[in-house]
């Protein structure tokens, strides 16, 4: 383990299991953070946990469903009753939903996709930063997208949902500017993860396409996310609160 100016930290990721929400957690453990992992995927969530612990971290594993705000209060007051504090969070749990325009999308499809996407990131801020008040500091990463940034056509609650969260994260940071609690989102451009082979059906013609719309010509990795995020969570950024943070190759530049 290194970096032992974070060896104290507790961090929670959301998400925890899969594609960037693993890789920060595997990050935030790197730094020294003691990590709570969470999802409602239990068997994967477990695996970044053991991948964790056998690199010679602390972390737990904590089933949730981020749409549900009573397990997300429960989760949260696990992770504090474990680890002694919070000062990091990453709330990154959300699904892309089906694709549809906005006339076809179904009621049934929007609301799962706001429950998790935009409610799930309210519930967990809403019981996270009590405990970061308590703690007299704290960072919270909240998962936006390029989808927050601009248009998409035929999803428009997921476009919708990730447009709020940018919203709530610019609130939230103003309300807490001045009590030592800094709220940032990530907005990631195409990155490499089973969301995006659920797209294209991880066919080569679909992937190549989705190369194409990024100017750098590539997907990015999971793990430059994630390493956005930790420099969010980190004293590095302690002037930046607010910030809606393109990791997209250029995506949002055009």
């Amino acid at each position: 383990m290194t970096a032992a100016h974070n060896e104290k930290k507790v961090a929670l990721v959301t998400g925890g299991s899969t594609g960037i929400g693993k890789a920060t957690a595997l990050a935030f453990a790197e730094t020294g953070a003691k990590v709570a992992v969470v999802d409602i995927v239990e068997e994967e969530g477990k695996k970044t946990v053991d991948a964790i612990k056998e690199k010679g971290g602390q972390a737990i594993f904590i089933k949730t469903d981020v749409s549900d705000a009573g397990q997300v209060k429960d989760m949260v007051d696990k992770v504090v009753d474990t680890f002694g504090g919070l000062h990091c969070a990453f709330n990154n749990a959300g699904i892309e939903g089906e694709q549809a325009t906005t006339a076809d999308c179904t009621v049934e499809n929007w609301n799962r996709v706001i429950s998790i996407n935009l409610s799930g990131v309210w519930y967990c801020m809403k019981y996270e930063i009590p405990h970061m008040l308590e703690a007299g500091k704290g960072s919270i990463v909240n998962m936006a997208s390029v989808a927050g940034r601009v248009g998409f056509a035929n999803i428009p609650a997921y476009t919708a949902s990730k447009h709020g969260v940018n919203g709530l994260t610019k609130t939230a940071a103003l309300e807490y500017a001045t009590r030592n609690i800094r709220v940032n989102a990530v907005c990631p451009g195409i990155i490499d993860t089973a969301m995006i082979d659920r797209f294209t059906g991880g066919e080569g013609e679909g992937k190549e396409q989705m190369e194409a719309m990024e100017p750098v010509g590539r997907m990015g990795r999971p793990e430059e996310v994630a390493d956005a995020v930790i420099w969010l969570c980190s004293d590095k950024a302690s002037f930046v609160t607010g910030h809606p943070l393109a990791v997209d190759g250029g995506f949002v530049a055009r």
